[in-house]
């Protein structure tokens, strides 16, 4: 590794700093991500072990006042209508606050199963808009609350057959490109399923390890620049596939720790950018977090790839399966 470290504590202090800055055009700008930025915060918080640094009646206050009662999900803010993202950020966040409680399990999965095209696949609302992206929060929500059964699966495995491309990989919809992210939405819903027999390990795997540039860093597709994000996307499918040594993992956490937006002694700054040189934000921050956890940088508390939540979280609910210890390596 280079010599640069991670700096925890300012990216804590930056984590806090994110719900106070309600004057700034920006904090109103990014409502419709209120709900999801909460669980990247609260999750880069737990894999840097500072679960505790945000307050926890407040968030389930907040998550709870984004249900939409007519729906029977949650909405990325207050007032605004249900949608499957926001959904599982919502159920993500109060199973790590030890909240469950708190969901109305029955009308969630009535919600869920009702957004189930004849297709197979899933829209994210009323509205109709279909991605491989809400096949998993469907899927994801439906485990987490125990409730796989009410699924169908043969149907919702089918349509992420035809999502399957000549390269390996997986695209938002039939027929689309590959890409990162939509293989590990993918590749994640089927090891939910049991059912990585429908993903072609080695190919993919090679397609994914491509994904490392020069510099360490790793893109979506081909021909694309570097983004930490990624570093979670690509990674998380090579930990379900058991492939993570197949990229050069020293070079991705020296391109992660020079994403860092802020080194500095007196907390100020802080958060992890997209690439180096760019702002922060609480994106790029988990991602880049979750990306160094699944390399075993030290420090760090073991995260599920499948689940992007804690390891020891997904074991205590019994969903652990042989996928949760394989990305974290000793440097």
């Amino acid at each position: 590794m280079g010599s640069k470290e991670l700096a925890t504590l300012v990216h804590v202090s930056y984590i806090q700093s994110l719900g106070k800055a309600t004057d700034d055009l920006a904090y109103h700008l990014t409502a419709h991500l209120r709900l999801n930025a909460i669980y990247w915060g609260l999750m880069a918080l737990c894999v840097m072990k500072h679960k505790d640094a945000l307050d926890r009646g407040e968030m389930i206050e907040f998550v709870m006042s984004c249900w939409d009662d007519e729906a029977g999900g949650f909405g990325a803010h207050p007032d605004h209508d249900a949608h499957i993202v926001p959904t599982l950020s919502a159920i993500q966040i109060l199973h790590i606050l030890d909240a469950p409680d708190q969901v109305d399990v029955p009308r969630i999965v009535s919600y869920v199963i009702s957004l189930q095209n004849s297709s197979g696949s899933f829209s994210g609302d009323q509205f109709g808009e279909t991605d491989t992206r809400f096949t998993y929060c469907a899927v994801s929500i439906l485990s987490l609350l125990g409730k796989l059964d009410t699924l169908d699966e043969q149907k919702t495995i089918g349509y992420l057959r035809k999502c399957r491309n000549f390269d390996g990989g997986f695209g938002n919809t039939e027929g689309a490109e590959s890409h990162a992210a939509q293989v590990f939405v993918c590749v994640a819903t089927l090891a939910i399923l049991d059912r990585l027999d429908e993903v072609d390990q080695d190919m993919l795997g090679w397609w994914l390890a491509e994904r490392q540039l020069p510099n360490g860093g790793l893109n979506g597709r081909p021909e694309k620049l570097e983004d930490v994000c990624y570093s979670f996307w690509v990674l998380s499918s090579l930990s379900i596939l058991k492939r993570v040594h197949w990229i050069d993992a020293n070079s991705l956490i020296s391109f992660i720790l020079s994403a860092q937006e802020s080194m500095a002694s007196d907390l100020e700054g802080g958060g992890i950018a997209d690439r180096p040189g760019d702002t922060a934000d609480v994106f790029h921050t988990v991602f880049g977090a979750a990306g160094l956890s699944l390399l075993g940088y030290p420090d760090l508390d073991d995260l599920d790839p499948v689940y992007c939540m804690p390891s020891r979280l997904i074991e205590s609910l019994g969903l652990k399966k042989d996928w949760v210890a394989l990305g974290r390596r000793t440097l």
